[in-house]
Order: C-alpha cells, then sequence, then structure tokens
C-alpha cells in the first residue's frame, strides 16, 4: 500500500521522471561520444560484377548486399591500379601509386626482355616507413589497430605490417597469394623470370581441415569481441579470392549443378566469394552481439578487378591486370551509422586513395594534408550533402603483367570520358563511359580536340607527381 502511494505522489513521479530522462540522456550522450570503430573488407581479385549488390545473379553475397542496403554503394568506385600491391599502397598512404613510385605488384618479374618493346619504368620494393599510414594516424589517435590477411607490401625484417602502424598483425607476410587455403596453407610458387620455386610458409596457425578465409575471419571476431570496450581499426584484407581457386566441395559442389552457360565463373571461385561472405556475416554479427555495429565504420572493397581465368566481369571489359575498366572499377561500399542514409547509391567517382582522409573525417580525428595528398573526404557524399571538388581521376602503370589485354598506359577519367595512353605503341583511346561502359568505341580521332586536352592533363600531372618513365629495351626482338 505504501508502495502504491510512494508513485501516486506528483513529486515523486517528477522526481523519478526527471532521474530517468537524466540516465537516457547521459547514456546516449556517452554513445555519441564514444570514437568511431573502424572495419575495412580489403577482398582481393574480386570483381566489380561479383556481388549481388552490383548485378550478379550467379555468386551468392547475402551478407555483403546487407551491407549496401544499409550503406551506400557506389557504382564509380576505382581500385588505384589493376594489380594488387600498388592498391594496398594507395589505401595504407593516401597517394597514388605513381606518386608513392610503387606501381607493379611485387615482387613482379613477368617483363620479357626480347618481348616488351620498353624497359619497365623503375618501382619500390616496400611502402616506405617513411610514409605515415592510415594505421598509423589512428594509432596515435588512441586506436587499437589490427591487420589480418594478405599484406604484400614488403619483406622481413622491416616493412611488414607491425612496423606501419599495426599493434597486431596476423598472416601478413611478404608474398600476395597463400601456398594453399586449406591446413597448413603452404605451398611454393615459380618466379616466372628464373623458373626457380619460392616456398610459402604458413601465414597462421590452424588445425587439420581448417580454412584459411575462415581462420582469418575467426580471428577478426576474437578482435572485435576482445576490443569492444575501446576505439579500433580492424583491417580485414583477405587472401581470397585469388588464386589458388581452392573452394569448401559443398560449396564448389551447388556451383557444379549450375548449367555452364549460366555460369559468371568457375565453380570453385564462387565457393570462395561465398565462403567470403559469410565471413562478412560473422564479422557484423560480432559486431551486434557487442552492441557496437551503430559506432562503427564499415568498409568494403577490392583491390583490382576480377581474374580473368576466374570470373567475368561483363558487362566491363577486361579483367585484372588491364587498364580497362574490368582490371580498375571494384565493388566500394561504405556504412557510417546514423550518417549515411541506408540503401543509397552514389555515382561519383571514387578511388583507393580516399579511405585515408574519408577515415580520419568520420573518426573525427586530425587530416594529414601533407600525407593523403591524392585522396579526398568522401564525408559530404556520404552525408548525402554535395558531390567532391575533384576533376579527375589518374592510373599509371609502367609495365608488362601478362594478364590478358594488358599493356602498359597512362589513364585519366573527367567525367564520363576516360583516355588511355598506351605508352608502347604511342596510341590514345577515349571512351564515354556513360554510353559505353564497355569500351568498344574509341572515339579519339571523333573528338580529337577533347583527346589532346585530356592528354596534356595527364601529361601535366605526371611531371606533377614524378612519374617514372619507360625507356628503350636495346633487347626487344619484335618489330
Amino acid at each position: 500500500m505504501a508502495f502504491g502511494m510512494f508513485f501516486r505522489n506528483p513529486r515523486t513521479r517528477y522526481k523519478l521522471s526527471l532521474l530517468v530522462f537524466s540516465f537516457i540522456l547521459v547514456h546516449f550522450s556517452s554513445l555519441a561520444e564514444k570514437p568511431l570503430n573502424v572495419v575495412f573488407f580489403l577482398i582481393d581479385d574480386l570483381g566489380w560484377m561479383d556481388i549481388g549488390a552490383n548485378g550478379s545473379n550467379y555468386y551468392k553475397t547475402p551478407h555483403i548486399d546487407q551491407l549496401a542496403k544499409e550503406g551506400m554503394r557506389f557504382t564509380n568506385g576505382y581500385a588505384a591500379c589493376n594489380v594488387c600491391s600498388p592498391t594496398r599502397a594507395a589505401i595504407m598512404a593516401g597517394k597514388y601509386p605513381a606518386r608513392l613510385l610503387l606501381t607493379q605488384w611485387l615482387p613482379s618479374g613477368r617483363w620479357d626482355a626480347k618481348k616488351n618493346k620498353l624497359q619497365e619504368a623503375r618501382y619500390l620494393s616496400n611502402l616506405p616507413l617513411e610514409e605515415f599510414t592510415v594505421a598509423e594516424a589512428l594509432r596515435e589517435g588512441g586506436y587499437k589497430t589490427a591487420f589480418m590477411g594478405k599484406w604484400h607490401l614488403g619483406p622481413l625484417p622491416y616493412y611488414y605490417p607491425e612496423h606501419q602502424g599495426f599493434d597486431i598483425n596476423v598472416a601478413g607476410r611478404d608474398y600476395g597469394a597463400p601456398g594453399s587455403y586449406w591446413y597448413p596453407f603452404e605451398g611454393s610458387w615459380r618466379i616466372p623470370t628464373t623458373d626457380l620455386k619460392v616456398f610459402k610458409e604458413s601465414p597462421i596457425e590452424g588445425q587439420e581441415g581448417d580454412y584459411l578465409t575462415d581462420r582469418l575471419m575467426e580471428e577478426g571476431d576474437k578482435f572485435i569481441r576482445e576490443n569492444s570496450e575501446k576505439p579500433f581499426f580492424l583491417m580485414m584484407s583477405l587472401y581470397a579470392v585469388h588464386s589458388p581457386l581452392q573452394g569448401k566441395p559443398g560449396k564448389v559442389a551447388r556451383y557444379e549443378k549450375v548449367p555452364e552457360e549460366q555460369r559468371q565463373g568457375d565453380p570453385r571461385y564462387a565457393a570462395m566469394v561465398e565462403t567470403v561472405d559469410d565471413g562478412v556475416g560473422r564479422l557484423m554479427t560480432a559486431l551486434r552481439e557487442k552492441e557496437i555495429e551503430e559506432n562503427t565504420l564499415v568498409i568494403f572493397t577490392s583491390d583490382n578487378g576480377g581474374m580473368s581465368k576466374a570470373t567475368d566481369n561483363s558487362p566491363l571489359r577486361a579483367n585484372k591486370g588491364s587498364n580497362y575498366e574490368g582490371g580498375l572499377r571494384v565493388p566500394v561500399i561504405v556504412k557510417w551509422p546514423g550518417v549515411t542514409e541506408p540503401g543509397s547509391i552514389s555515382d561519383e567517382p571514387v578511388i583507393s586513395t580516399d579511405f585515408y582522409p574519408t577515415i580520419l573525417g568520420a573518426t573525427g580525428l586530425p587530416k594529414r594534408p601533407l600525407q593523403h595528398v591524392d585522396g579526398v573526404d568522401l564525408s559530404s557524399v556520404l552525408k548525402g550533402r554535395s558531390r567532391i571538388d575533384r576533376q579527375s581521376l589518374f592510373w599509371h602503370y609502367p609495365h608488362y603483367n601478362q594478364h590478358p589485354q594488358n599493356f602498359p598506359a597512362t589513364v585519366i577519367r573527367k567525367g564520363h570520358w576516360k583516355l588511355i595512353e598506351i605508352l608502347d605503341k604511342g596510341e590514345l583511346e577515349l571512351y564515354n563511359l556513360a554510353l559505353d561502359v564497355g569500351e568498344q568505341n574509341n572515339l579519339a580521332d571523333v573528338h580529337s580536340g577533347l583527346t589532346q586536352s585530356l592528354l596534356a592533363e595527364m601529361r601535366a600531372w605526371r611531371e606533377k607527381v614524378n612519374a617514372d618513365p619507360m625507356q628503350s629495351n636495346p633487347l626487344y626482338e619484335g618489330k
């Protein structure tokens, strides 16, 4: 009776209401003030058309598609290079590969002195320690930083993730692909120019039956759960879906049942894509269960286009290693809870260098304009307010790599127009991507004035970033 009378007292109810309101206010204020976590999914060799959100009816990617429904999907997302190491360097440093002098995958080895007309440009074999990486910026800002998976930006003893701002390095090595996706994850690789073999040691501990992608996701899950009370940066840089093509047998069998004429790619590759998607789902579940999903920025992208023998990049032309869209255009999804409108789509051209300043902008950490000089903060786009103030994107690939439709080139995209200068032939190709995303109609002669204007801008950019040129090859035996 006394208890009921207590709550019937107006003054008591008023004080209780104030107490509850104050508790709620403090609770949500503390959430708002808590630093934003960052989870970055970097998938290796995943093509632009290899997820359902971008139009694939073959690959099963429900968790990645859900990420797109909850965030913003960029239809004109680009890798900084058509092969892996330069793109990875661009993400870490916020600079174009040409400016970094890291324009080729490491350690390369596919230039042919007799068959290739030009000598390849010089390039570094590691990401210089002088670069202040996005991981270093976040760690300096109080973040716990972890790298898991493919590194491919330099060898021991100086150039591993732990030397570039990461508190934890799980499986990050100098090589770009595992010996095997099955435990013990070992194997060998034949060096193209010498036919000698290099043995690839296991990048991570495990046990019989373990699959590498699952092991990495297991470690990512563990990291999230152990660090949910503090701000963290988790870089999930998977080896998948790079070769060797090794999928889980049960998944492979399901894709093998699809008639060949209806397949977008190799069933083994499709199984690998699905396993990556499973892992994305696992980590998003970890964020949800630790009640930090709404306070975590999630970025999903790839380091270059899909490989020709694994997937079909249509309607884009060509594949990994090529300067056409199939080699450069990649999936890009960003989920910024409470900021980005769920299910939003942007046609703004964005590139790997943009992630560094965008992460700093989202987390409220100081910008480093002398470091991420080639990146643009995408916050305004993610907030749905405006387009970014940038006229052109550039690529410089002064190398040969033996992928189909590969050639050394410099590329500029300005608006819907894309100009390619083929360096060893001195030829120009101009495409209107709005009308010809498959790059079938070369308009260089039709729009000669535009061609020369873009060429001049491209060459001025090369000079500005000190892009290393190719040289004539005195050993060349061709015509």
